[in-house]
């Protein structure tokens, strides 16, 4: 029998009352829906709350990945998205399960850790490391259950973000080969200060079809004083609401996450009995259009519901579909979807008629911040909002502006700081490059004095105006020249300094190219 201080049930009540006092999530006679790839995003995480869990981990993300991720507020949506740097939305969550939702990541670096926890600890409601996962992808990069053979390291990386986040910390393992080792590295994790740890009953070599090993869970449980959630009984024990409490009891665990149980049916949370699977269904897809799921994900979580129905009739046509509005019409649900479309437009288009308030700037010490990403796409070739400031800089006498790049080593990103008329702007999104970092720079300055920045569909600007001015001199030129049957070059002239000061004349103005150099008009 392994020796641990021993918590009374009005202790744990007490616990869960002044965490609950303080806003922190407590991990005392809870569900979880655990971590799961591809499975564990919003959508899901949403349903299993609604049918019962107490608390939802969201799949494991990989901590490079996330520090490259920047903090957007969906207003349409009304979610927080972490977007990298591609545009791909690498988590998205919401106000719903703020106080529920575990944010899980797969690392090998105590201090990158760190980076990635403090970037969500807001908007979290506890920090997990993933140190049992066996699948190459996890392990290959030192992660996962590679950790369990470095007990260094994972001392390293758990206390170093107990001490660096204000959120509660904890970690889910495998058991080793030997019961000893096991309750040994337990005992060294819960000396971290972890909240509380997760064990999956089985080796990082077993797989699900191997019987979970609850006498481990079990002597875990008895050698630590923080809370231990089961894990790993889904295909052996846990078939409903019912045998998650068996599992606990089997286990003498505090707690019961559910992986598999959970990902065929979630209402297995439910302790008024599972719904039918059809209804699951139609519950998760309405959730999945509701915060745009894509489409690939969608289906993959049911076929997974589907599992030894994914080649009847209703698996084909989900098979076949690759669109949410093509998923809604396999399950009939066409009127749901139109419906939440026009919903999100209405909404998008009120936000956009109400923009002029989002381009107020913020002040950073002394410069003007907003949060502006560069899109190519949305100007007219030739034209960048660093010409149109360069040309509002010039129109009112002031010197050229002046970018003052920097780069992230982290994930070699750029942040662009432009001075125009002894002021300073910065958008506090990280570009790819160093030319979109200044163009973003050159936005924010151009929104925050009200002036165009040549996007399409915007009202023509200074630039526009002298390109067109110049395209219709030059054709007169050409008229003039080709009325005597002669062509005027001395507009095709290079300058050089033996130029006389009549071939001065003739040598065009100076202008800007896209990168706001000057540079003589050939």
């Amino acid at each position: 029998m392994w020796l641990k201080t021993q918590h009374s049930g009005e202790e744990n009540e007490e616990e869960d009352r002044m965490a609950q006092a303080v806003g922190r999530l407590c991990f005392h006679d809870k569900t979880a829906l655990a971590p799961m790839v591809r499975v564990g995003t919003l959508p899901m995480r949403l349903l299993a709350l609604d049918y019962g869990a107490d608390i939802v981990y969201c799949e494991e993300l990989i901590d490079i990945k996330m520090v490259q991720c920047t903090r957007v507020l969906n207003d349409v949506l009304e979610t927080v998205d972490f977007v990298a740097p591609d545009d791909r939305v690498v988590f998205r969550t919401c106000q719903r399960e703020k106080d529920h939702v575990v944010f899980q990541m797969g690392t090998a670096d105590p201090q990158r850790a760190l980076t990635a926890a403090q970037l969500v600890e807001n908007d979290v409601a506890a920090i997990d490391v993933n140190m049992g996962c066996p699948k190459e992808y996890s392990t290959k990069g030192g992660m996962g259950a590679a950790l369990l053979s470095d007990p260094d390291k994972i001392e390293a990386i758990l206390s170093t973000l107990v001490k660096g986040v204000s959120r509660p910390v904890t970690c889910k393992i495998r058991i080793l080969p030997s019961l000893e080792n096991t309750v040994c590295l337990a005992r060294r994790i819960e000396r971290t200060g972890v909240a509380a740890i997760a064990v999956h009953g089985r080796t990082k070599e077993e797989r699900p079809q191997h019987p979970v090993h609850c006498d481990v869970i079990q002597a875990v449980a008895q050698a630590v004083s923080i809370p231990v959630i089961a894990n790993g009984g889904s295909l052996d024990l846990v078939k409903n609401y019912h045998d998650i409490q068996l599992f606990r009891e089997a286990t003498e665990a505090t707690s019961v996450m559910l992986a598999r149980a959970a990902m065929w049916n979630p209402s297995v949370f439910r302790s008024q009995g599972v719904l039918s699977l059809e209804r699951v269904m139609e519950d998760y897809i309405r959730y999945a259009v509701r915060y745009e799921n894509h489409p690939s994900n969608t289906k993959y979580c049911l076929c997974q519901m589907l599992r030894d129905k994914v080649e009847s009739p209703l698996g084909k046509r989900l098979h076949a579909a690759q669109t949410s509005a093509e998923i809604c019409e396999v399950f009939g649900l066409e009127e749901f979807y139109e419906e939440s479309q026009a919903r999100l437009l209405a909404r998008q288009e009120a936000l956009h008629a109400n923009s002029h308030l989002a381009d107020c700037p913020t002040m950073d010490g002394n410069v003007a911040t907003m949060p502006i990403r560069f899109d190519r796409r949305e100007y007219p070739p030739q034209i960048t909002p660093k010409m149109h400031l360069l040309e509002w800089s010039r129109r009112e006498k002031l010197e050229q502006p002046a970018y003052e790049t920097v780069q992230r080593p982290l994930d070699r990103g750029f942040q662009s700081t432009v001075t125009v008329g002894e002021k300073k702007y910065r958008s506090t999104l990280w570009e790819k490059s160093k030319k979109f970092a200044e163009q973003a720079a050159a936005i924010v300055c151009l929104r925050t004095l009200g002036m165009p920045e040549g996007r399409s569909g915007e009202p023509e600007g200074l630039v526009c105006k002298r390109k067109r001015e110049e395209k219709r001199s030059d054709e007169s030129e050409e008229e003039r020249g080709g009325s005597n049957g002669i062509r005027d070059t001395s507009t095709c002239r290079k300058r050089h300094p033996s130029k006389t000061p009549q071939e001065e004349v003739n040598t065009p103005p100076s202008v800007p190219n896209s990168q706001g150099d000057i540079r003589t008009k050939l």
